[in-house]
């Protein structure tokens, strides 16, 4: 009777186990459902977060080619020719002093690239000389001065609606002094004698593009000149039209 006893107790507790064993594997098995269900909700959230993104980056991207092909279309002329006028202050003697000296410039630039060309130049200065006192009665004279440049050109920023650049050019002055003398010379005023001398031009080149092919310039400047066998330093700024035709 004990035996039997004790058999129908471990009857009962081997199906209690079973039992508890069944619930446990039934609710593992209902919960991997809902754990299913919000698993593929994960990547929809990665979705979300990366779309606004890729929308600015293809913004950016058009607006970035929009701005490249502008550029492009303003810059790869092959030509470009320059006319305008200028002002310069002038040594017209080695005593006297600086006057005032408005000029017509006109040049024309071959581009190699968008960037680098080559500048040939062409101007006349004008201008009234301040010579004070002398043996004449002749106390401003009219004087003139005509240079030829060439050199090359580089644009360092280019953008659509603007560019700036720097140029050196090296020629040729020509001093034209002694026509408002009245057969006096140049000797007598203090004034430079005529004759060729070397020209050396440094610029830096500002332009408002009005259109693609159509721009407004003002280009500071310093000039070196040898009129009478000495060394001058001018100072002034040319400003001017730009007109660009011919592709690269």
């Amino acid at each position: 009777m004990y035996s039997f006893r004790r058999f129908v107790d471990v009857l009962a507790f081997l199906l209690l186990v079973s039992f508890g064993a069944l619930a446990q594997s039934a609710g593992s098995s209902s919960n991997s459902p809902a754990q299913d269900q919000t698993q593929p909700q994960a990547p929809a959230a990665t979705q979300s977060q990366q779309g606004p993104v890729t929308v600015q980056a293809r913004i950016k991207a058009r607006r970035d080619a929009r701005r490249a092909q502008a550029i492009h279309d303003t810059y790869a002329h092959l030509y470009e020719v320059f006319v305008g006028g200028g002002y310069q202050r002038f040594l017209p003697g080695p005593d006297l002093q600086r006057n005032t000296m408005y000029s017509w410039d006109a040049a024309v630039t071959r581009y190699y690239s968008e960037k680098l060309g080559i500048t040939f130049d062409g101007r006349g200065y004008y201008g009234t000389a301040y010579v004070g006192l002398n043996s004449t009665s002749l106390t401003r004279p009219a004087i003139s001065h005509y240079d030829v440049l060439v050199g090359p050109t580089y644009r360092f920023r280019m953008r659509p609606k603007y560019s700036l650049a720097g140029s050196i050019k090296g020629g040729a002055a020509f001093g034209h002094f002694s026509g408002d003398t009245n057969g006096f010379g140049t000797a007598v005023l203090g004034l430079f004698p005529d004759g060729a001398t070397y020209a050396l031009e440094a610029n830096f080149i500002g332009e408002v593009n009005v259109s693609p092919e159509l721009s407004l310039r003002l280009a500071p400047e310093y000039m070196a000149t040898g009129f009478g066998s000495s060394w001058q330093n001018d100072f002034g700024f040319t400003y001017g039209f730009v007109y660009r035709f011919g592709k690269q």
